[in-house]
């Protein structure tokens, strides 16, 4: 099976920017890009991909009080592409760790630093497909980490 999605797969012209993704690989960039779709002019923006990825969240106030909370309504089936994405991009690629055990450093619960995590991943993806650039580790994270640049 994971060759004939290959074969289909590498036949849509963003192929090598859904792989060159940390996290993605054949069969979950063919997950990413089947419930993201690809139409050029579907999201607006890089937060109504995220949006629609449910991985950004949704704030409340009211007086003083601020809560953030994770959304509700979302696609199944991204949502878990994008889980198993960061996850195995925290084990892969160097800027996506030290953003992960950044969070963690704050306390932040690990299914909600993936999260979090897989929102930045989203975010990325979504500036390689506008640019037509596949991902670039020193580009992504640099502004972030300047020691993971060098």
């Amino acid at each position: 099976m994971e060759g004939q999605v290959g074969a289909h797969f590498g036949q849509h012209p963003d192929t090598e920017i859904y792989l060159s993704q940390p996290g993605i690989g054949t069969v979950l960039g063919a997950r990413v890009l089947a419930e993201f779709g690809d139409a050029a002019g579907r999201y607006a923006s890089a937060k109504a991909r995220k949006n629609y990825a449910a991985t950004s969240p949704i704030t409340r106030q009211s007086g003083k009080s601020k809560t953030a909370q994770a959304r509700f309504v979302h696609n199944d089936r991204l949502v878990d592409a994008l889980h198993m994405q960061a996850g195995a991009a925290v084990l892969h690629d160097p800027g996506a760790r030290a953003y992960y055990d950044e969070l963690r450093a704050r306390e932040i619960g690990h299914n909600a630093a993936l999260r979090q995590l897989g929102n930045r991943l989203v975010g990325i993806l979504h500036g390689c497909l506008k640019t037509g650039t596949p991902y670039n580790p020193e580009t992504a994270w640099s502004h972030r980490y300047q020691h993971l640049a060098a």
